[in-house]
């Protein structure tokens, strides 16, 4: 997705303006679409036109409408998103208040005006037009002395970092100054690696270089983990994939991802992070229920007593058409964020996003046990649609 222009207000009313690129945009274009927002697109209209003789004819006219939307249609097999609405702009061929449906097509630029524009909405607009967030697999590719630490997305590599540092030559005797430059390199590497990758996107970072330089960076950078303490590499050693390239320079990157081993490690989805969040949810309810909450009314009393670890929230509650029970299920995701828990807003187009609908649309795995909530009637998602 490409942001053309971003327009809004102190009080988050305003418009944006998009070109969706990929099949993929619709469904994010589709997710950022409410009723009652408006809408200007390009547009096929039938025009009848009535000649000097008295002959009717009719011609199909590209023409721009701003419609104010009424329904949303989106056809997920074909990737196709029609809206219709009526018109409220002066035009030459549709009188105002005239019904019409746009289809929107990719490649073809649209604005869409919201009277208040929220977080959730505001973050999706931020992850379809950063290439960063497609991003799943990162790379480091390294030689002693040069490294590039790049995001490899599906139509391109980006370079996040270079780091160039001059590592003096061994001398009989003496190594100290070769070690401290190679030390210092390492851990400007290092720090590269933790500022430019999300390791909440990414599934594999590819650790390239000739010779045991990869060896001893992942040796030194596990150690330095160990020492700090530091939980984000920790948990994610998993994801770091060590494999030869002939130099630290970014075209070495090709070979390394040619590799058989590496093109089945990342024939993987990005809904796995999805499965499994769902799946340790399950695993909590069946042994710990009392840290395994869901529906709407139980979440929020758990997000009351700042007891959420992670919220598992699907997008398709985002789409409600009631302002102010939106507005509640994004004012709950914020409040999470804020206690410093973590979010994951699942796609109700993949299977876990189903499955999470079932549960009511909304789940959370909490740090405590909070004891069991009245059975009163709850108000959870699925009643309040």
């Amino acid at each position: 997705m490409k942001l053309v222009r971003k327009d809004l207000e102190k009080d988050n009313a305003g418009q944006v303006t998009l070109i969706p690129e990929e099949p993929e945009d619709m469904w994010h274009t589709y997710n950022l679409l409410q009723v009652g927002d408006s809408l200007r697109a390009s547009t096929i209209r039938k025009v009848q036109t009535e000649s000097s003789t008295g002959s009717v004819g009719s011609n199909r006219i590209r023409t721009t409408l701003t419609l104010c939307v009424e329904t949303i249609d989106f056809d997920s097999q074909a990737c196709q998103l029609r809206v219709k609405g009526t018109n409220i702009q002066e035009n030459e061929y549709v009188k105002m208040g005239a019904y019409h449906t746009i289809e929107l097509e990719p490649n073809r630029q649209f604005t869409l005006a919201k009277k208040q524009w929220d977080s959730v909405v505001l973050e999706r607009i931020e992850q379809a037009c950063d290439p960063a967030w497609s991003a799943d697999v990162a790379a480091v590719v390294m030689q002693e002395g040069l490294a590039h630490v790049c995001l490899v997305t599906p139509s391109m590599t980006l370079t996040r970092a270079k780091v160039e540092v001059n590592i003096p030559r061994k001398r009989k005797g003496n190594c100290s100054q070769h070690d401290r430059a190679l030390e210092r390199f390492y851990e400007q590497v290092l720090q590269a690696i933790q500022r430019h990758i999300n390791f909440e996107v990414v599934k594999c970072v590819l650790v390239a270089s000739p010779g045991f330089v990869r060896e001893q960076f992942c040796d030194y950078m596990f150690q330095q983990a160990v020492k700090t303490d530091n939980k984000l590499l920790l948990e994610n050693r998993s994801k770091f994939l060590q494999v030869h390239s002939s130099s630290g320079h970014k075209y070495a990157l090709k070979e390394a991802l040619c590799d058989p081993a590496i093109t089945s490690r990342l024939s993987d989805t990005k809904a796995a992070g999805e499965v499994k969040a769902l799946d340790d949810f399950y695993k909590m309810l069946q042994h710990e229920p009392d840290r395994a909450f869901y529906g709407l009314k139980h979440v929020e009393k758990a997000n009351e007593a700042m007891a959420i670890d992670t919220l598992l929230i699907s997008d398709e509650l985002f789409r409600h058409q009631d302002v102010a029970t939106r507005a509640r299920y994004v004012k709950l995701v914020d409040s999470v964020r804020e206690n410093m828990g973590t979010v994951r807003i699942f796609s109700s187009l993949h299977v876990s996003g189903e499955q999470l609908g079932q549960l009511t649309g909304v789940a959370a795995i909490l740090r405590f046990p909070v004891a069991e909530l009245s059975d009163q009637e709850d108000e959870s998602s699925s009643e309040e649609d």
